[in-house]
């Protein structure tokens, strides 16, 4: 079978290096930047315990190279910014495994190893569509630096090239995104605190917020928050020094340590901060008139308060892998079925994950209460959602361990 896949993310290595088990596969994986090239992925991020979990059953070789590249995210703990904790709770308290800290360039980088010898770098893409017999099978153009190429009668087109995915544009004319008006700049720093930021932490003032973690090598990742009218852009004056001090300094003057370095830090000039806004979109799992499968920000963007970006691209290529092995090892490579099957797995997880993460961003709206927000979370039914979310990744790895007791 001839399968395409645009964009060597983190899902798109997932499945190509799992596809590429599978027998009679002819896998090409298309990406955009050169080799080594991870500028683009110059900050941290925080995976969840279900993606781990996903990975430790579906390729247990490859969690274990990420272990290596990574610290564990034992601890989720929520102050205010004079040093007021409110929720302080360890990570094996709601799931089974704790969570991945790492820099986006280091996963990047362990992921596209592990699928070397199935990626083309360097990759612009020119057009795609589907073929005109009707059959459902797509074919793409693009060019690198051996010239035009052209591929056709591509049984699977699988699409994992972002939130603005061009191939989602192509065939279900784009992405529609939906801002809840909140701001959010990111920054990867040096670790000069003196051990004062570890584990993940979040620190409020009023609805403003500051995140962060350690990550390797010896380097801290810091998130921003605050509130900006909705569907706006961020006002110049609000990322201004000045302006963030007065944002995440508490009233009565005095930051806790931990605070104070953070505002120091952001607010350093030398430090570049890099501006977004919170935002998602409507959840797309594939085409129904082409062959074509949606997997990570292509499917589904989602707000990273939960920090389920990255770790449902993983737990969601895990769960495609395992559908499609499933069908593959009952003889069954009809792609319209592993479209179904895909879905089927993913359609209810995923609204759940994307309304959880939405629920868990109250406090980070204009006239928010961060305080009994916060304090809402310790309650057994916000625990009992963690749960879920970090637990119920489904039926991952049961074909392989019934072949295995067979």
């Amino acid at each position: 079978m001839r399968i395409v896949i645009v964009g060597a993310g983190v899902a798109g290595c997932v499945i190509a290096r799992g596809l590429s088990r599978l027998p009679d596969m002819d896998i090409r994986c298309l990406e955009r930047v050169e080799p080594g090239d991870h500028a683009e992925a110059g900050t941290g991020l925080n995976i969840g315990p279900n993606a781990v979990k996903a990975l430790r059953i579906q390729d247990p070789e490859l969690a274990d190279i990420i272990d290596e590249a990574s610290l564990q995210w034992k601890n989720w703990r929520v102050s205010l910014t004079d040093g007021t904790v409110l929720f302080d709770l360890p990570m094996l308290d709601v799931a089974s495994e704790n969570g991945w800290r790492l820099r986006w360039s280091e996963l990047y980088r362990v992921l596209r190893g592990s699928a070397e010898g199935l990626i083309t770098y360097g990759c612009r893409i020119a057009e795609m569509g589907k073929m005109p017999d009707g059959s459902g099978k797509t074919w793409i153009r693009w060019s690198d630096r051996k010239g035009d190429h052209e591929l056709a009668d591509i049984d699977l087109l699988i699409a994992v090239d972002g939130r603005f995915s061009q191939t989602r544009k192509t065939f279900a004319g784009g992405v529609n995104s939906r801002q809840i008006g909140v701001a959010i700049f990111r920054t990867l720093v040096s670790d000069t605190s003196d051990g004062l930021i570890t584990d993940y932490e979040q620190w409020f003032n009023g609805p403003n917020r500051l995140l962060a973690y350690h990550v390797p090598e010896n380097h801290i990742y810091i998130a921003g928050t605050f509130p900006i009218p909705l569907d706006t852009e961020t006002p110049p004056e609000m990322k201004t020094a000045a302006a963030l001090r007065i944002a995440y300094t508490p009233a009565s003057g005095k930051p806790s340590d931990q605070a104070e370095w953070l505002i120091d830090t952001v607010c350093d000039p030398a430090n570049e901060l890099h501006w977004a806004r919170i935002q998602e979109s409507e959840a797309r799992y594939r085409e129904t008139d082409a062959d074509i499968l949606y997997l990570g920000d292509s499917s589904n963007g989602m707000v990273p308060t939960l920090g389920q970006g990255a770790t449902q691209a993983i737990e969601g290529a895990c769960q495609a892998l395992a559908a499609i092995e499933g069908l593959v090892a009952a003889g069954n490579f009809d792609t319209r079925d592993w479209l179904a099957a895909v879905e089927a797995v993913r359609a209810e997880r995923t609204r759940f994950v994307m309304e959880f993460s939405l629920e868990a961003s109250d406090t980070l709206l204009a006239g928010s209460d961060p305080v009994a927000g916060t304090l809402k979370k310790r309650n057994p039914a916000f625990q009992e959602k963690l749960r879920r979310l970090y637990n119920d990744i489904g039926t991952i790895g049961s074909k392989r361990e019934e072949s295995v007791v067979g």
